[in-house]
């Protein structure tokens, strides 16, 4: 008899090429690898690991990316986002949204509720408004009528801004939204779970390169 489909290689399983990325030696060091700046098989395995284990999918696996980068800096974050007191702590709900780390988080005095979450904020001359705001209305499948794009899990906190989900990477430097607070579709759906009408949301800080 014929031999059946052979199994998948398990990820990891073959050789690890990706090149020196430019955040090498920052991944190195943020792994306890040494730090040298340059890829060896090793650091090459050590990098693509940490990746499958937060669940990110870079282009190359292993590669010290933008994308590894942008991660890393969620990671960071988790132990205390709200590190630098820039977001006040009050008795209120808040959607914390950190411009220039690209992340968000929502906390109530000192215990933060939800995140550190990656969002991709406003870009070319259609920068997220800064400063105080309430979430003022919701739609769990809103579609924009202006873009005619899904906007699922839509949360309006400023006019026509308002958190949502994207299908689009994050992560995509080059990326960006028309003011809105972009989010993974998985992260949206858990702010709406967590966030109600009236809550405040409070943005800060500028985007690089906006």
């Amino acid at each position: 008899p014929s031999a059946g489909p052979s199994a998948s290689p398990r990820p990891g399983a073959g050789p690890c090429t990706a090149p020196a990325g430019p955040y090498q030696r920052m991944v190195e060091e943020f792994l306890g690898l040494p730090v040298d700046g340059r890829q060896s098989e090793a650091d090459c395995r050590a990098i693509s690991a940490w990746q499958r284990r937060e669940k990110l999918r870079p282009a190359v696996p292993g590669y010290a990316g933008v994308k590894t980068r942008s991660h890393l800096r969620v990671v960071e974050a988790r132990r205390d986002p709200n590190a630098g007191g820039r977001c006040p702590e009050t008795r209120d709900r808040i959607a914390c949204v950190d411009l220039p780390r690209q992340l968000m988080w929502v906390q109530q005095g000192r215990k933060v509720l939800l995140g550190p979450v990656p969002i991709r904020s406003g870009k070319d001359g259609r920068p997220t408004r800064t400063g105080w705001n309430r979430i003022s209305w919701r739609n769990e499948k809103h579609v924009s009528t202006i873009y005619k794009t899904p906007m699922p899990y839509a949360q309006f906190f400023n006019g026509g801004q308002a958190f949502h989900g994207v299908r689009d990477d994050v992560y995509d430097p080059d990326g960006g939204s028309h003011g809105c607070v972009n989010l993974t579709r998985a992260d949206a759906e858990r702010l709406w779970k967590t966030l109600r009408v009236g809550d405040r949301v409070y943005i800060w800080g500028r985007r690089a390169g906006t």
